[in-house]
């Protein structure tokens, strides 16, 4: 049927009209599930910041713990050190002297790259004497070390790290290390030295063997029996290997408390950016339906 000129105006606006409405319709449902998706955000955001504020109190409480315990140790540590230092004992070295090294890490994480820094200097220790034999004490170093120098293990230990290391802890490790069947003539432990909260670094201590301690030039002017030689090196082998769980352990605290500080930082950043995009958002939202209303009006009277 054909209308006139008069009516097809109307018609248009009839049907742009009807049209209007679909289209923002589907804009806003759109908008509605972007605005549920960044409430989801922030609310997820908000729970991980909680967790992650609650983990540096937990982690600042420990480290007080521990830095006593480290400087207990430290005790027991240096004074084996001053024994040797006025004996001027020295490593063996030279063909057929194998080496063990004890790498000195725990089971946790979320503490920064304080386990990756001691995993990184075994290696290299490994690239310069490959030969040499690892014992790992805790899970993080052995996952790392296994992957590129499986072949060099020859003892693991797990369950490290849940509390204070203390004597005793090093005392069985200790133990379990002697009964290994290889006679090693140096032993290296590898550890995180704790230089204040904010800075530690994996060093290298020696444990002397039997033969080392023997051979000192001035171990003469001790007057140790030979029959005591045996206890004396595990003896000072069980204070190194505390005093080195020791510091590791207030490095890890330490690490994690400021780990977990940073992780809260950004938290709070992302709340901040999230925030102001879900209200910007929210407002687009407000404004749409208010165009939709405004635009509806409109086309009802003019219909």
């Amino acid at each position: 049927m054909m209308l006139s000129r008069a009516a097809r105006p109307a018609l248009r606006a009839g049907a742009a009209a009807a049209a209007r409405p679909a289209t923002l319709n589907a804009t806003n449902a759109a908008t509605y599930a972007t605005l549920r998706e960044i409430e989801g955000r922030l609310k997820s955001i908000r729970n991980i910041e909680k967790i992650t504020k609650t983990m540096k109190i937990v982690a600042s409480t420990k480290l007080t713990r521990a830095q006593k315990a480290m400087t207990e140790s430290r005790a027991y540590g240096q004074t084996s050190n001053t024994v040797f230092e006025k004996a001027e004992t020295k490593a063996l070295e030279g063909e057929g002297k194998k080496t063990l090294i004890v790498v000195c890490s725990s089971d946790k994480g979320l503490c920064g790259g304080i386990h990756s820094g001691m995993s990184r200097l075994v290696r290299k220790m490994l690239l310069e004497k490959p030969d040499q034999d690892l014992v790992v004490l805790g899970e993080k170093c052995k996952a790392q070390l296994s992957r590129s120098n499986g072949r060099n293990f020859v003892l693991s230990f797990a369950g490290i790290g849940k509390d204070v290391p203390t004597f005793a802890d090093a005392a069985a490790v200790a133990d379990q290390i002697s009964m290994l069947p290889t006679d090693y003539t140096s032993i290296k432990i590898i550890y995180n030295k704790f230089n204040n909260a904010q800075s530690y670094e994996p060093i290298a201590i020696e444990a002397f063997s039997e033969e080392a301690i023997a051979q000192s030039p001035n171990f003469a002017a001790f007057e140790i029996d030979d029959d005591v030689l045996a206890n004396l090196r595990e003896y000072t082998f069980a204070n190194a290997l505390y005093w080195a769980l020791a510091e590791g352990h207030a490095c890890e605290q330490s690490a994690r408390r400021n780990a977990m500080d940073n992780a809260s930082k950004n938290a709070g950043e992302m709340i901040n950016k999230f925030q102001i995009l879900f209200n910007r958002t929210r407002q687009a939202v407000i404004t749409g339906e208010l165009v939709e209303i405004i635009t509806g009006a409109a086309a009802s009277e003019e219909g």
